[in-house]
């Protein structure tokens, strides 16, 4: 059996993620107070009892979803023995679930992901004034037909793919008027069904670049580490190992397209048959259940998740 773990992202978030955890676990608990320190704000507090809209701000879920997923890594490592280094072959998270995946990894202290990505979410939050942009899931097309209706729709203006989810899940991004073309383009293409997302801001595409200026900058000054297993990387849909080309990936993603069904499928290919996705919620496991039925998937999120760990 060769394992992966996996790491969610923006989304997944919900109040009262990892509250179980932290109560039952003393190294859960020990990670939700280095993210608290790290940022000098109660975020545990906010993740354990809300509100949700103040949960779901950018600047709060990024840091809060790494710090769940941490959480439950630590508590496997201390409860069930698990060892990344000789239990994993690779480690791979969907968008800010990076940054997760390179903490688990060794590659970033705690505190250094948690900062990182205060920084990111609230680059990204700025990079685009409200009502500019806007974010649409086209349910049913292949990846080159959605990159067809995102190049026809964008006359002149930003339409990207954000992300290929894979199963025929498929996300654009750009400005709202062309997302919005694209949807009504998107009839009659195969495409089952196109709606907007009820996000703050247009990731992962080409309006993104002031906020990927702004990582390239704290990337720079934060220590980084080879990873203790290879990170498969939102915009190469690779493994990586070196610390410079981990960081030049972590520039490129927040334009770039997050490649999860290659990920998914290139990780399957490479030997991977079952894959733990640790954190909050279970999006993950479904996405790669429809990915690569063959791979076994399942979510680590609570107690009775962790003891039931194989």
């Amino acid at each position: 059996m060769t394992r992966a773990f996996i790491f969610p992202g923006q989304g997944s978030q919900a109040v009262g993620m990892g509250k179980a955890l932290s109560e039952a676990s003393s190294a859960a608990r020990q990670v939700f107070e280095e993210v608290d320190a790290a940022l000098g704000q109660n975020l545990s507090r906010l993740m354990f009892e809300g509100p949700s809209e103040e949960l779901t701000l950018t600047a709060n879920a990024q840091p809060a979803l790494m710090a769940a997923s941490l959480a439950v890594l630590r508590t496997l490592e201390a409860e069930r023995g698990l060892d990344l280094a000789r239990d994993a072959a690779f480690v791979a998270g969907h968008s800010l679930g990076e940054y997760s995946a390179l903490a688990a990894a060794g590659t970033f202290t705690i505190s250094d992901a948690a900062r990182l990505l205060r920084i990111r979410g609230e680059a990204m939050q700025r990079a685009v004034a409200p009502g500019i942009g806007a974010m649409a899931a086209l349910l049913g097309p292949d990846l080159a037909t959605a990159r067809d209706i995102a190049e026809e729709a964008a006359q002149g203006m930003v339409c990207d793919v954000a992300n290929d989810n894979g199963a025929g899940q498929v996300v654009l991004s750009g400005h709202r008027e062309a997302v919005e073309r694209a949807i009504a383009l998107a009839q009659g293409r195969g495409v089952r069904r196109a709606v907007l997302l009820n996000v703050s801001a247009p990731f992962h595409c080409a309006l993104m670049a002031p906020a990927a200026e702004a990582m390239r900058r704290a990337l720079a000054e934060v220590a980084m580490k080879a990873p203790v297993v290879p990170v498969y990387a939102n915009v190469t849909a690779g493994p990586l190992t070196e610390p410079d080309a981990i960081r030049d990936a972590l520039v490129t993603q927040v334009t770039g397209t997050v490649r999860w069904a290659e990920s998914v499928a290139a990780m399957a290919e490479a030997g991977v048959d079952r894959f733990h996705e640790l954190g909050a919620g279970k999006v993950l496991t479904g996405l790669v259940k429809r990915i690569e039925p063959s791979a076994s998937a399942s979510a680590v999120g609570t107690p009775d998740d962790v003891a039931a760990y194989a």
